[in-house]
């Protein structure tokens, strides 16, 4: 990674979040392999030889301004361990979500999540000066809908049969969000969380 490249991530004290490239194809690959995350039919996580693809239609999205993907590195291991992504970017209404976020097994339950989503929500709010960040996820993901609640988001509703799944199910969307008057109060609670369960 060359330094405009470095200058372009988020940086936390255990997470990297660099910006997307066809150079993470192959680590995410090896990434989702762990624990077979495309086998879960509640999530939309790409097979290992649909990943380059995933990464282009990312990538389209990131030229057309509508969003700013990131894949996720583990500083203690130096390995790739996922994605994430601060997309549908509506800059007139200063509004943005979190999403296509996924993590190889052995990253899950650590903090990473945590800490990604801490850099995620202060470059939103503090340098896209968005005043709502929302969060997107299927009914029956339960461990997904715990994630952003933990994360001090709010459950606005749900959007019933929103979305018709590649293997044919249909997905009751629940919507949540933080606006911009929470935000100082959960950036302050994320970090007393990464401090209290300090990563490894």
């Amino acid at each position: 990674m060359d330094n405009s490249e470095l200058s372009n991530c988020l940086i936390g004290e255990h997470v990297v979040l660099e910006p997307l490239s066809l150079s993470h194809v192959a680590a995410l690959s090896l990434a989702v392999m762990d624990g077979e995350l495309w086998q879960l039919w509640f999530t939309s996580v790409p097979e290992p030889c649909a990943m380059k693809a995933y990464v282009l239609k990312a990538l389209e999205e990131k030229a057309r301004g509508e969003s700013f993907p990131f894949a996720v590195r583990d500083r203690v291991s130096g390995e790739v361990v996922g994605c994430t992504r601060l997309c549908h970017w509506e800059k007139e209404h200063r509004h943005v979500e979190i999403g296509y976020t996924w993590y190889a097994k052995r990253a899950q339950r650590t903090g990473i999540n945590t800490e990604a989503k801490l850099l995620l929500l202060t470059f939103a709010f503090e340098s896209l000066d968005a005043i709502a960040v929302e969060f997107r996820t299927h009914w029956h993901n339960q461990a997904s809908r715990q994630a952003i609640a933990r994360l001090g988001a709010k459950q606005d509703g749900v959007l019933r049969n929103n979305k018709i799944l590649k293997d044919g199910t249909i997905r009751d969307t629940v919507v949540y969000s933080i606006i911009d008057s929470e935000w100082m109060t959960v950036k302050q609670n994320l970090i007393f969380r990464l401090q209290q369960r300090p990563l490894v």
